[in-house]
């Protein structure tokens, strides 16, 4: 799926600086190893097989991992699957689990809590399925104490991408139908305490199975939705990490680390395009052509922005088709002339349904408004609250227009699967072209690394032709944090991985 970014600050039932906390024994000499930070809105499920908003992801894989685990690069590393086999054929997955490995509860992983897991995911168990990414598993075989076995009904180039915490963090059998309010991990930070508006804290798992990590004690991640609050709770000590708005890096530069990261997602403008007129690719058409990016990147984020012709990321580096860019160039006369072509001359209304967790959606949906009323199109702006966005726009599909940036991920195959028709979980642009479903699948069956390249490019290709969306760009993040902290990691996704954070003198 897809969906969000965010981050960042405000109130905690503890006031002031994390400096101000109890300190402890540490390398880092007598300071607190606690650190608060800002995140954009509260998480839309605690239970990662429910998640799927980026903003949640960002806070609770400190607390679940999976059999794999993502690297900064966008690689995969063995996690709880201490190691693992594929068969010649390509259908059979064998995993070692790792030994050793405690719940938050205290109580052991094994490799029944493997299979709990996967039953739960896939609806085996008696449940509803919760993700999509397993019709592909023929079955699933707890071998011995320590094995656990996948056989695929047909090859899968992308199967241990889905493998990761992402799609399917492992949870104890013994915490079933308690996940969300009650959520136990393997991660090196357990689940203390959430206050809905106010903040989620995590405290240290004493039980890592990581030697020597975490160093921080305690995680409080604070919920403020506004950049200009956060910022100056920034500056006046009261959060330790935050996102800074583009306009006021200038501000904390001199006192505050600052750190800049390519935020590997697409920031969109789409439609649901099961409902008139945007069933009509020209009006889809028109419309990309109709609203100045150029504009955007500059005036919402000062420039720090890459424009883009699909969705997919320059941080994907290969996979990145950037001849797509300039498909849709900014042409008022030419979207006019699609627009009477679609047949509708004197354009139409519609409405634009944006969320009020991060300032930039609202600012978008402005320069739309303003852009499509030069070709004719009268635009209302309707902002609502996170969860109501999520409720009505991404899982209810009960919207025409939208904003939002749908959230990076380290598998080219992910990124762009949220389009596939029958991905009903992700698909809330309703989109439907069979061409595309085709790449789609032919590349999960190719082993060929430079030959997935080149379906992913003609997956992009056939998005920017359909105008699928209308992409704007990827911009980046400044992220502004006190001096004391260190050991930050940046990945291509939404993650505040605190593993091997600490705070210092």
């Amino acid at each position: 799926m897809a969906l969000v970014v965010v981050l960042l600050a405000a109130c905690s039932e503890d006031s002031g600086s994390s400096s101000s906390n109890e300190t402890n024994n540490s390398s880092s000499g007598d300071a607190a190893q606690e650190i608060i930070v800002r995140v954009n809105d509260d998480p839309d499920f605690l239970d990662p097989h429910k998640a799927t908003a980026s903003i949640s992801f960002q806070m609770i894989l400190n607390m679940f991992e999976g059999l794999m685990a993502p690297n900064t690069d966008g690689s995969l590393r063995e996690a709880l699957g201490e190691k693992y086999e594929v068969s010649d054929d390509g259908l059979e997955y064998i995993f070692t689990i790792r030994q050793g490995v405690k719940f938050h509860d205290g109580s052991d992983l094994t490799v029944d809590d493997v299979k709990y897991t996967f039953d739960r995911l896939m609806g085996t168990n008696g449940g509803e399925k919760m993700k999509n990414n397993f019709d592909n598993v023929l079955s699933t075989e707890v071998v011995d104490d320590k094995t656990f076995k996948f056989t695929l009904k047909e090859p899968n180039s992308n199967f241990l991408y889905a493998l990761t915490a992402l799609t399917s963090g492992i949870v104890p059998a013994a915490n079933d139908g308690k996940h969300n309010e009650n959520p136990i991990g393997t991660g090196p930070f357990a689940y203390e305490k959430y206050s809905p508006g106010t903040n989620l804290v995590l405290k240290k798992n004493d039980n890592y199975w990581r030697d020597g990590l975490p160093y921080l004690n305690k995680v409080t991640f604070n919920f403020q939705s506004d950049d200009q609050a956060a910022i100056m709770a920034l500056l006046a000590n009261e959060v330790d990490l935050t996102s800074i708005p583009w306009a006021r890096i200038d501000e904390v530069t001199d006192e505050f680390n600052t750190m800049q990261q390519q935020n590997n997602s697409s920031l969109v403008v789409t439609f649901n395009e099961e409902k008139e007129p945007f069933n009509n690719v020209k009006v889809r058409q028109a419309i990309a052509m109709a609203i100045n990016k150029d504009d955007i990147i500059s005036s919402v984020f000062n420039g720090y922005a890459e424009k883009l012709g699909s969705n997919m990321s320059p941080a994907m580096g290969k996979y990145h088709d950037d001849s797509l860019v300039d498909v849709w160039p900014f042409d008022v006369e030419k979207a006019k002339s699609l627009l009477e072509e679609a047949g509708y001359p004197d354009g139409f209304s519609t409405k634009i349904t944006v969320s009020s967790h991060n300032g930039i959606y609202g600012n978008i949906a402005q320069i739309v408004v303003e852009n499509l009323k030069a070709i004719g199109i009268d635009v209302e702006i309707e902002v609502v609250e996170w969860g109501i966005w999520l409720e009505r726009v991404y899982f209810g599909r009960d919207y025409e227009m939208t904003a939002i940036d749908l959230t990076g991920r380290p598998s080219a195959y992910e990124v762009l699967n949220d389009y596939v028709s029958t991905n009903d979980g992700e698909n809330f642009f309703r989109f439907n072209n069979a061409d595309f479903d085709k790449v789609m699948s032919e590349v999960l069956l190719e082993t060929d690394q430079e030959k997935q390249v080149d379906y992913f490019k003609q997956a992009q290709s056939i998005l920017t032709e359909e105008a699928a969306a209308v992409y704007i760009a990827d911009y980046q993040v400044i992220w502004g944090s006190d001096k004391a902290v260190s050991g930050l990691k940046s990945y291509p996704f939404w993650y505040h991985d605190m593993s091997e954070v600490k705070m210092s003198n």
